[in-house]
């Protein structure tokens, strides 16, 4: 009986591929189901908890105008009824039963799920993960219900002014393709949702080849391997890319320099955004470390950028960032300008970003202060599993996992060079989107009719 039990254990184990990653950490185990399912498992014995996250290569990038925001409501309707659960309200006792923490999220590239419990419940946890990833029902009433709620998260983000910028900024940037950046949605899509739409994305997103399953906590790898294949084993893969069925497009590049103007009653302060479209991870992975470095750099309170914009009073904040994307990743300053500067700040800032690739424009010492502060960014990020899973996954929709365990070692390895290339090739005299944000009142009292009558 024993040597039976063995036999099929060794099976299984046979029949769950391990995964070619070169630079997994110590405590990192990878394996991918003969359906496709990634499964990465962190162990982590520091408490008694494991949590349980699968995460779906889905979110805004996958819309077009007819679905946009409907990733988003179906990471809502994850959490109702399914075939194992007739309605929420037996949802959320089985959650109370469990002792789970659960949520959800939806951004561009990505959907995921994820809960943590008693790593005694892991069992239990595989299964109940399992009857809502593949079975949801879309019960009619559930999805009545749940239209609004969602659609009220997309009202209160309306109440910051910042938001009606960021919209207007969204449009131009993306063009005809605005709807593939923009995760939060449409009020009249959101509000009409119906079931049979939830199924078309289902249809089309929610495979075991096209996600992966992120176990982390006080567990074993080889036993949490076992329990996957036992519970997801019989999920279907589909027989189909759904990336080659219905390609993301390309944003069009942009042309000249954009320049708009957003007024909002509630606008207290003025705000200016300024992007350009920066690197993605399909092309240019290089560069993307480059970004984040320097970005870091002109974050830092010793920086040109800081003192010439900040220090000197022509604004009250001066951020820049960059987000790392599979499709093309915006490069974005965001700056709350001195109101009794406004008229001249934006000349300041013209002149810093052509000063960008100057070789005196940050210190040695600068750079090496970015990379520390990146590296133990991350490094402080792993202090809690249950929300460093959320990082891994991220990583993995809009990367890989290589991408992401490598990084502190590509992070040391960025130069003055790497960081001129970045700047040169995406954002120097290179075609960008400015908006301005002000209230009727500011707008008013300084005659302003249009953006170019301040940012010139």
């Amino acid at each position: 009986m024993l040597k039976k039990i063995l036999t099929g254990v060794c099976l299984i184990c046979f029949s769950i591929s391990a995964m070619a990653q070169k630079n997994l950490p110590s405590n990192f185990f990878m394996k991918k189901l003969p359906n496709g399912l990634e499964v990465l498992v962190i162990e982590d014995n520091s408490v008694p908890l494991v949590t349980i996250e699968i995460c779906v290569k889905n979110g805004s990038f996958t819309e077009d105008s007819a679905y946009n925001g409907l990733s988003h409501l179906y990471e809502h309707m994850f959490f109702k009824a399914n075939k194992a659960i007739p309605s929420q309200e037996k949802f959320l006792e089985r959650v109370n039963e469990l002792g789970i923490s659960f949520n959800g999220t939806t951004s561009n590239e990505r959907v995921n799920y994820f809960f943590t419990l008693s790593n005694k419940l892991i069992d239990e946890g595989l299964e109940f993960m399992n009857n809502a990833i593949r079975y949801p029902l879309f019960l009619k009433q559930e999805m009545k219900n749940e239209n609004p709620v969602v659609d009220g998260e997309f009202q209160r983000a309306e109440s910051n002014p910042a938001f009606f910028l960021i919209q207007d900024f969204d449009r131009q940037m993306w063009g005809q393709n605005y709807y593939r950046k923009n995760p939060i949605g449409l009020h009249d899509v959101i509000l009409t949702a119906t079931a049979e739409k939830m199924n078309v994305i289902k249809d089309k997103y929610y495979y075991p080849n096209n996600s992966i399953l992120v176990i982390a906590g006080d567990v074993h790898h080889d036993e949490v391997f076992n329990k996957t294949n036992t519970v997801f084993g019989d999920w279907k893969p589909c027989d189909f890319d759904p990336f080659q069925k219905w390609p993301i497009p390309e944003f069009a590049p942009l042309v000249g320099q954009t320049k708009f103007l957003t007024v909002d009653k509630n606008a207290k302060m003025p705000m200016l955004t300024m992007g350009f479209h920066g690197p993605d991870t399909r092309n240019d992975l290089k560069a993307t470390y480059a970004a984040d470095v320097f970005s870091t750099i002109l974050g830092l309170t010793s920086s040109e950028f800081q003192k010439s914009l900040v220090d000197s009073g022509y604004a009250l904040q001066a951020i820049i960032g960059y987000q790392t994307c599979k499709y093309t990743g915006p490069i974005q300053l965001f700056i709350v300008p001195n109101p009794m500067k406004l008229k001249s700040f934006y000349g300041k800032l013209l002149q810093q970003i052509s000063r960008f690739d100057a070789p005196d424009y940050f210190t040695d010492e600068q750079l090496e202060t970015a990379k520390n502060k990146l590296i133990m960014d991350d490094i402080y990020s792993k202090e809690k599993t249950s929300a460093y899973v959320h990082t891994v996954t991220f990583w993995w929709a809009s990367a890989s996992i290589d991408y992401y365990t490598t990084y502190n070692d590509m992070i040391k390895k960025v130069t003055r060079a790497d960081i001129k290339d970045y700047v040169d090739k995406y954002i120097k005299d290179k075609p960008s989107v400015t908006g301005l944000l002000l209230s009727p009142t500011i707008k008013e009292k300084l005659g302003v009719n249009s953006a170019e009558d301040i940012l010139k």
